[in-house]
């Protein structure tokens, strides 16, 4: 599911892929001094210190629980993986525990566009949830109205009941498209409506749907409670992200990935000001190589618009000291296929036309093995070649094999979402590494130094 959609995209090739390494003649500037960096972000600052399911009150209250049931079913409506319903069960269980009188439950499911369509009911989750808690669990038929209400209101010891998609109301994303792409707008009366319907099914709001942190949406901003708070999921992904991008153990290496250097500008430029290590890979390492060192790329991605900014990228590195690390090596494809035949090429010999890179040679992983050594704090967020291939896996796969070796080694290790956490899951090693996060869009948000307003909404401690 979350990788699918690389393979149909000959032009996204690498996307997150290719980590490309430390080299001697790659470097820019190895000095690790201590340098100043520039002030955090209130958005950072702030995340460390929001309430969470465990500092309020839940006994003889009405709990809503923003939760992420956003998962793939097949053609039976048989969910095919159950990890975000898994996730979401320590903090129910809290509730439930805790003496909650009910315990509401309300997320999306795909993309039905403000329209009921039985295709996206939420309905096929309530037997894996039973199956997960042990207990019934209620379906409403909607997620406003009078029925929903009466139904949430005649719950009694932690009944759990779970609220019909949100997005089946245009009012919850606030806008809709057409079958043609047209954009409509949702009313604003109705939108008030909508969300003063949600915050009637609680006393407590507790958000724990971090994937959908970075959309302002009703269900995230605009349940009016007194208290609002993390659950353990989004408790979670925030201690982590403020380990990181607050105050972390030094050094601090970032390794990123990506097809387009012009999508990762604001990233690569909010990281310069907090790592000491930053090694550029992915599709984009080529846009650097050819700019910078005017190395032969061959046929692999090159990325005009975003050549622009290298320079200017490269001067912020210098200028905060940070050491910036990119390729020496590849492994080479004549196309981009599973069955492609496989060359390799260096720097020097260059990638000859007709050829792309489509993984980091042995070199290269051993330079990014050393600089995953050098480190205390790793964040990692793009993977090292084209994993999908098993040809084109072993830069991955090595990357992979560092990181975990440091995280057990007692360093923080932080995979920050997206395709990076589907590497993780496909070698079983989630629980091997410090943090997997499951918000693709709302981690790279964070990232890239943006205010998440599902996090601005919960309470201060």
């Amino acid at each position: 599911k979350y990788t699918s959609d690389l393979l149909l995209l000959p032009q996204r090739i690498p996307s997150p892929l290719l980590l490309l390494p430390l080299s001697t003649s790659s470097t820019f500037n190895s000095t690790l001094l201590p340098h100043t960096f520039a002030p955090l972000t209130t958005a950072i600052m702030s995340l460390a210190n929001k309430l969470s399911i465990t500092d309020v009150d839940l006994k003889g209250k009405r709990v809503l629980i923003r939760v992420d049931f956003n998962v793939p079913l097949d053609a039976d409506k048989k969910i095919t993986n159950n990890q975000r319903i898994a996730g979401a069960v320590p903090t129910i269980k809290y509730a439930i525990d805790n003496g909650a009188k009910a315990v509401v439950l309300m997320s999306h499911l795909g993309r039905p566009n403000g329209q009921e369509n039985p295709k996206y009911s939420l309905q096929p989750v309530v037997p894996e949830l039973e199956k997960l808690l042990g207990k019934n669990v209620q379906f409403a038929n909607n997620c406003v109205g009078k029925d929903v209400e009466d139904l949430v209101n005649k719950a009694t010891d932690g009944q759990v009941v779970l609220l019909e998609n949100l997005r089946f109301h245009i009012e919850e994303e606030g806008s809709a498209k057409d079958k043609e792409g047209n954009k409509t707008k949702a009313d604003k009366a109705k939108v008030e409506e909508f969300r003063k319907g949600l915050t009637a099914l609680g006393d407590v709001f507790i958000n724990d749907a971090f994937g959908t942190a970075h959309r302002a949406h009703s269900s995230m901003v605009g349940v009016d409670l007194p208290q609002k708070a993390s659950g353990f999921l989004m408790k979670k992904e925030l201690e982590y992200f403020a380990k990181a991008l607050e105050n972390p153990q030094r050094p601090f290496l970032a390794i990123l990935g990506g097809a387009k250097v012009s999508d990762k500008i604001q990233l690569i430029d909010n990281l310069l000001d907090k790592v000491n290590t930053l090694i550029v890979c992915g599709g984009m390492a080529f846009t650097f190589k050819k700019t910078l060192e005017n190395v032969s790329i061959g046929d692999s991605l090159f990325d005009e618009s975003g050549s622009k900014t290298v320079g200017k990228l490269v001067e912020k590195a210098k200028a905060n000291n940070v050491k910036l690390v990119l390729p020496v090596d590849y492994v080479t494809a004549d196309k981009f296929d599973k069955d492609a035949k496989v060359g390799s090429a260096t720097d020097e010999s260059g990638i000859p036309d007709g050829w792309m890179g489509l993984d980091c040679g042995p070199k290269s992983i051993e330079l990014y093995k050393q600089a995953i050594d050098d480190s205390k704090t790793i964040l990692w967020n793009g993977p090292a070649g084209v994993f999908e291939f098993d040809n084109f896996a072993t830069g991955t796969k090595s990357t992979l094999d560092a990181a975990v070796a440091a995280a057990e080694g007692g360093k923080i290790v932080i995979i920050g979402g997206g395709d990076t956490a589907t590497v993780a899951a496909k070698y079983g090693v989630e629980s091997k590494l410090s943090h997997v996060s499951t918000g693709g869009g709302a981690s790279l948000e964070l990232l890239e130094g943006k205010e998440l307003p599902g996090v601005t909404a919960l309470s201060s401690k």
